[in-house]
C-alpha cells in the first residue's frame, strides 16, 4: 500500500502564561480528515514531525510514504532522521520520502556563476530539474512563476515607496532643526523604517544634526533576481514522482493550511480550550476533527448553493496559478442562480439556515403547546434536500 498524506501542527493557545498543546492533522489527497494526534505543548513542529512519521507508517501499514513539508518543518536534522528511520540504515529515497524547499541563500548560490540554475532554463518552460553537488542523491526541481515574480516586484516597490513617503517629513524635521541628536533621530527613524519591514533595503547615515537615507539598490536587485523562483528538493526517484508531480505535492500544503484555518477559527473554533485533564483535551480535539470531517462533506454537498467551484479544472501546469472553472466564474459574476437566489459563502449559508426556527405556540384554550416551524425559504429547503435529510421539526 502506498499513500501521500499531509500533516500540520499548531499551538492551540499561544498567549503568554497560557497552557499550550500541539496537534497534527492528517488528511487524504482530497483534504478529507483521516486522523488527529495531540502532543504536549512544548513539542516543536520538527520534533512532532519526526515522531508522527513512524506513527503514520505503522498505524496505516504504508509500504511507502512521501512527506511534504515547508522549510521550517523538514530541516536538515529532520532529513537525516527520515533517511535513517525504520531500520536505522535506510538510504535517501527509501520508504520514507520527503519533499521540501530550499531557502533563499541556497537558491542564490545555485544561481551564481557557472552553477546549474540559470535564467536561460526558463526561456521556454517554467520548471526544470537540475542536480547539484551540494545535494548528493537528491533531485532539485526549480520553478519560476512570472505572475508571482511580477506581484512580488510590485509589492516591494509599493512598500519602498510607502516607506519613502514616511521618511520625507522625518528628514525635513531634522533638516529644519526641529529634531536633533543622533539618539533621538535614531529612535524616530526606527519607528518609521520598521513599519513596512523595509529597513534592509536602505542605507542610513545619522549625525546629531543630519539624517541621510538612500536605497540599497544592489541589495534590492539581488532580492529581485529571486522573484518568482523556488526550488524543491527530494530524494524520491523520478519513476515514482516526476517533476510536475513533485511541484503538485508540495503546493498541496496550501490545502492542509486551509483545513487548519477551518478547524481553528473559520468553522469550528477549536480554541480556546477550557479543559484541564489530558483525556478531555484529546477528546475535544478529536470531536473537532470529526466536525471537520462533517464540514468537508457539507461543503461538497452544498456546493450548488455557494460560490464553491464544483468542478475545478485539472492543472496541467502545476507552476501556473490555479484557475477556476467557467461555471465558478459565472457564479462569481452573476452572484445569483437562475432562480434569482443569491449564492453565498459556506458560512453565509450556515447563517441563512440559522434563521430557520422552531417555535412553541400556545393557542388560547388549548392544553398543550404546538411546535411550528417557520416557512423554509427555497434555498433552505434545497440545502436539506442536497444532504438527503428532512427539515427536523423536533430535536432527537
Amino acid at each position: 500500500m502506498s499513500s501521500r498524506a499531509r500533516c500540520r501542527g499548531a499551538g492551540v493557545e499561544d498567549k503568554k502564561g497560557k497552557l499550550q498543546i500541539e496537534y497534527g492533522l492528517l488528511t487524504d489527497p482530497a483534504r478529507r480528515p483521516v486522523a488527529v494526534r495531540v502532543f504536549e505543548g512544548n513539542t516543536g513542529d520538527p520534533a512532532a514531525f519526526t515522531e508522527i512519521v513512524k506513527v503514520i507508517r505503522e498505524t496505516f501499514g504504508l509500504a511507502q510514504m512521501v512527506m511534504a513539508g515547508d522549510r521550517g518543518m523538514i530541516t536538515p536534522a529532520r532529513i537525516a532522521a527520515l533517511n535513517t528511520a525504520g531500520n536505522g540504515t535506510q538510504p535517501p529515497g527509501g520508504s520514507y520520502g520527503w519533499i521540501t524547499a530550499l531557502r533563499a541563500p541556497a537558491i542564490r548560490k545555485l544561481m551564481a556563476g557557472d552553477e546549474p540554475l540559470q535564467l536561460s532554463l526558463f526561456d521556454e518552460q517554467d520548471l526544470a530539474e537540475i542536480t547539484s553537488d551540494d545535494f548528493p542523491g537528491e533531485r532539485l526541481v526549480a520553478c519560476r512563476n512570472p505572475v508571482l515574480a511580477a506581484e512580488r516586484a510590485r509589492k516591494r516597490e509599493d512598500l519602498l515607496a510607502a516607506t519613502g513617503k514616511l521618511l520625507a517629513p522625518l528628514i525635513a524635521r531634522v533638516a529644519a532643526g526641529r529634531l536633533h541628536g543622533a539618539a533621538a533621530i535614531g529612535v524616530e527613524l526606527g519607528k518609521v523604517i520598521s513599519k513596512y519591514k523595509t529597513g534592509k533595503h536602505f542605507d542610513v547615515t545619522i549625525t546629531d544634526t543630519s539624517l541621510a537615507v538612500t536605497r540599497r539598490q544592489d541589495q534590492i536587485d539581488a532580492e529581485a533576481a529571486l522573484d518568482g523562483f523556488y526550488v524543491l528538493r527530494t530524494p524520491v526517484p523520478a519513476s515514482d514522482l516526476d517533476a510536475p508531480a513533485v511541484v503538485s505535492a508540495y503546493k498541496n500544503l496550501a490545502r492542509v493550511e486551509r483545513d487548519f484555518r477551518h478547524i481553528k477559527s473559520d468553522d469550528l473554533d477549536l480554541r480556546p480550550i477550557f479543559h484541564r485533564l489530558e483525556e478531555r483535551v484529546r477528546a475535544h480535539v478529536l470531536i473537532c476533527m470529526l466536525a471537520c470531517y462533517l464540514t468537508w462533506h457539507l461543503r461538497r454537498a452544498w456546493a450548488p448553493l455557494t460560490f464553491t467551484d464544483e468542478n475545478p479544472p485539472a492543472r496541467h501546469n502545476p507552476v501556473a496559478p490555479a484557475r477556476r472553472s467557467p461555471a465558478a466564474q459565472a457564479k462569481a459574476s452573476a452572484q445569483h442562480d437562475p432562480a434569482g437566489r443569491p449564492y453565498r459563502s459556506f458560512r453565509g449559508l450556515l447563517e441563512h439556515l440559522a434563521t430557520l426556527t422552531r417555535n412553541q405556540v400556545h393557542f388560547a384554550g388549548a392544553r398543550t403547546d404546538i411546535s411550528m416551524l417557520t416557512e423554509p425559504a427555497s434555498a433552505q429547503r434545497q440545502a436539506f434536500e442536497l444532504i438527503g435529510a428532512p427539515i427536523p421539526l423536533t430535536l432527537t
